[in-house]
């Protein structure tokens, strides 16, 4: 598979709650660092994720926003 975006984070999957609508994951990074994503408990099951599983955040986005 060929994607546009550039930022692609490999890690394993830390945490899994499964919400009414969504799943929310943790995913460990090297390093010690984590990242979270919220996506929908169709796609989660499409993935057949689990504990423990390697995957690939991809990150697209021309904005970042950051607060203080």
């Amino acid at each position: 598979m060929k994607l546009s975006a550039r930022n692609i984070l490999a890690g394993t999957v830390e945490t899994l709650h499964k919400g009414a609508v969504t799943t929310t994951l943790k995913v460990a990074l090297p390093g010690g660092h984590h990242i979270t994503s919220s996506i929908t408990n169709e796609a989660a099951d499409d993935l057949a994720l689990k504990v423990g599983d390697q995957v690939s955040a991809i990150i697209k986005s021309s904005d970042v926003i950051i607060g203080k």
